[in-house]
């Protein structure tokens, strides 16, 4: 099963160890799910984390920081970017979520953003869900 996370799902996940955000990172840990990325997504993902608030709530060091996303990395799959598909999105931050979802053929894009993606599921034909909903489905399949 092919996923794309927004970054908040990343930053969720390492924050807390309790929510349906820190069980998708572990089901990629695992190998049951694979993460699509671009570099630019990439990027985002290391300089979000890298943020001094959020080292601070996650209680992770850059070294760790740095050893989280190499494993990410290793358990993802790249997407190479085609930008014909902007724009699609109210946000214009939001533009490379959706390219690589669409790009990469994403079964499910999860994020706390759903909002702003619709009605792009219907148009790109994926799966659109927050953490907690994808989770509750994942573990009912």
């Amino acid at each position: 099963m092919k996923i794309v996370l927004d970054t908040s799902v990343l930053v969720a996940g390492l924050r807390s160890r309790r929510g349906a955000s820190n069980r998708v990172l572990q089901w990629v840990a695992s190998r049951k799910l694979t993460p699509l990325v671009t570099t630019p997504l990439f990027l985002e993902y290391e300089a979000v984390l890298k943020r001094a608030e959020h080292q601070l709530a996650t209680g992770l060091g850059l070294a760790h920081i740095d050893a989280f996303l190499s494993a990410f990395a290793s358990a993802a799959v790249g997407v190479e970017t085609h930008y014909r598909w902007r724009p699609q999105l109210r946000d214009i931050a939001d533009e490379m979520v959706l390219e690589c979802v669409v790009n990469g053929g994403a079964d499910y894009l999860i994020t706390f953003n759903v909002k702003d993606f619709q009605p792009s599921d219907e148009q790109f034909g994926y799966q659109l869900m927050s953490p907690g909903a994808f989770a509750q489905e994942y573990e009912q399949s």
